[in-house]
Parts: C-alpha cells; structure tokens; sequence
C-alpha cells in the first residue's frame, strides 16, 4: 500500500496538463464559434486601403522656374500661388503679338477706305457713262439732221463725214463709259475681298494676343483645390516642360476605402451596406462607413495588360472587384487618415 500512494505527484501533474488543455479545447470553441457566428453575416476582406481625391499640378506652359512657394507635404488651400515660370519670354511674345494685331487693324482700316473709294468709282463711272449717253444721243441727232441736209444738197459730203466721225466717236466713249462702270464693280468686289481677308487677318492677330495672355497667366501656377502636397519634383532654376506633373495635391476632406472583394462575396454585397473598418496602422482606430459604389468591371479590367480568357492559356483565377466605401464622420481622423493606407473591411449583410 506505501508503494501506490508513494508517487501522487505524475497523477496530479496529468490532470493538470488535461485541465488545461480541455480549457483551450473550450477557449478555441467559444473563439471558433465566435468566428463562425460573426463569418455568416460578414463579408470580410484585407485587401482594401484608405484613397483620397488627388489633383495633379501640371505645367501649362514651358520655362525656368522662378519662384517655389510650397515645400514638401505642405498644406495648401484653393488658388494659392504654388510656383512661378519666368515670364520674360512670354511677355516679349505677347508685346510682338500686340504689334503684329495693331499693325493688321491698319491694314484693315486701309482696305475699308479703298473699298470706300472702290464704290465711289462706281458713282463716277455711272456719272461718266449718263454724260457719254447723252453726248452720243446727240451725235446721233446731228447725224440724222446732216443726212437729210446732205440729201438735199444743203451741206458738202465733209461736213457729213465729220458728223459720222463724230457720232460713231461718242458711240465708242460710251462703251467704254459702260466698260468703266463693270470695271468699276469688279474693283469694288476685289476691295471687299480684301477686307474680308484683312478682317480676317485682325481675328488672327486677336487670338494670337489672347492665346498670348493665357501662356503668360499659366507661368503662375496656383492650387486647383485645397490640401497637401505630396513630393515636390521640382526645384527653382529647374527647367520644366509643358505637360510636366509637378506633384500632387491630395484633399484631406475627401477620404474613402475601395475594398477589393472576391466575386463569390458578391452576392451579399449591396449599396448602402454598412461597413466596418479597422485601419492597420492604428490598432485602436476603429471606423464605420456604407458602399457607396460597385465597380461594374472587376480590377484586372483596368490592369495595363488585362486578361483574354479566350486564349488558350487560361487559367481560372477569382477575380476581385473593387468597392468603394464612405467614411462616417471623416473628418474626425483627419490627423491619421492618409491615402494609402491599409485596412480591414467588414461589410455586415
């Protein structure tokens, strides 16, 4: 008998061990139904991250930088002056272009007062051709009256010839009188003409000074939208080209999740489903949000080299689609919201 009760010490440890493994058999249990309980109501993902509404600041215009007004990261609020192009060159240009409309505005004057002119050749003309008229009628008379006269022997055969000499003269100047009138409507036609090119010209000229002013008000560059920036890729000095991205501002009061779902998890996905959020960086910083939108297309639809599942080298692979989510009350984490950044998304269904 001294010997079965001399080892309690093995049986005491044994029923420890199983004690302890019976409560993590049941600790496991409570977290796994837990877990179960929360899946079946749950569409979950990790594969979702904080986005903001970005602006890019382009040049417009090409040159030297001549001033820097921001640094990196820097807070900047709609229509700041964010840097300045050195304009010289552009002021020159539009001084030429000011030159160049003035000088067509003269051309233009000067073409109106030939076509006025133009079109008193043709009162002229109209004037010269009534006096050729009349001057003809009467040599025509007088070499009726010389006719009869020369038929009854009152006047010699030379004094009928000057009469018909001179009748068929006026006959002549009045064609040309006639001759001066079409002439005189042709130069009226090309005086128009050339009106309307020289009004075509100052148009010309016009747009190019405006276009002018434009170039010049782009070498100051201001905030499209209020913000941060993010890196600056310029420096003053530095010669930047026209269509450059200069850096990015990004809107601290437009922060949103897209949440890239599997499709299976589609099903239970609608607009207006709330949304729980948990951001990686902050363990503490729990948020809640609704689907605002579905993307109609799934993410491998906007990849640089979607997929062609008619090739004969597919591979069926579950396709994500993205979800954008809106966030309650953002404006509350503005200080540790920033684009980018991970997150858990729970959509309870």
């Amino acid at each position: 008998m001294e010997t079965a009760n001399s080892n309690p010490g093995p049986r005491k440890g044994k029923l420890v061990v199983r004690l302890i493994f019976i409560g993590i058999l049941i600790v496991a249990a409570i977290f796994g139904v837990r877990q179960w309980l929360y899946a079946r109501h749950h569409e979950t993902t990790d594969n979702a991250q904080v986005e903001g509404h970005a602006a890019p600041v382009i040049a417009r215009v090409s040159g030297y930088v001549k001033d820097l007004y921001v640094q990196d990261y820097g807070t900047v609020k709609q229509k700041d002056t964010l840097l300045a192009i050195d304009d010289e060159e552009y002021r020159i240009a539009l001084q030429q272009a000011e030159a160049d409309y003035r000088q067509a505005v003269a051309d233009l004057q000067t073409a109106r007062a030939n076509q006025g002119n133009a079109r008193a050749g043709i009162d002229v003309a109209n004037a010269n051709a009534q006096v050729a008229l009349v001057h003809k009628n009467k040599t025509a008379a007088d070499l009726s009256r010389d006719q009869n006269l020369f038929n009854d022997q009152a006047i010699t055969n030379r004094q009928l010839d000057d009469t018909k000499a001179a009748s068929l003269t006026s006959e002549k100047q009045y064609q040309a009188a006639q001759d001066n009138i079409t002439l005189a409507r042709s130069g009226v036609q090309v005086a128009s003409a050339k009106v309307a090119q020289a009004e075509a010209l100052v148009a010309s000229k016009q747009a190019a000074v405006e276009q002018m002013k434009l170039k010049l008000g782009y070498t100051s560059i201001t905030a499209n939208i209020s913000g941060r920036i993010g890196k600056k890729n310029v420096e003053p000095g530095q010669f930047v080209q026209a269509g450059q991205s200069l850096f990015t501002i990004v809107d601290e009061n437009g922060f949103y999740i897209v949440a890239n779902f599997k499709e299976t998890q589609l099903a239970h996905i609608h607009q207006g489903q709330e949304a729980e959020i948990e951001v990686d960086g902050f363990s503490d910083l729990k948020l809640t949000g609704h689907v605002t939108a579905i993307s109609k297309a799934t993410g491998a639809k906007f990849s640089l080299l979607p997929p062609d599942n008619a090739t004969g080298n597919f591979v069926k692979i579950v396709q994500r689609v993205p979800v954008k989510i809106s966030i309650d009350n953002a404006d509350q984490y503005l200080d540790k919201l920033r684009a980018g950044l991970s997150v858990e998304v729970a959509l309870k269904y």
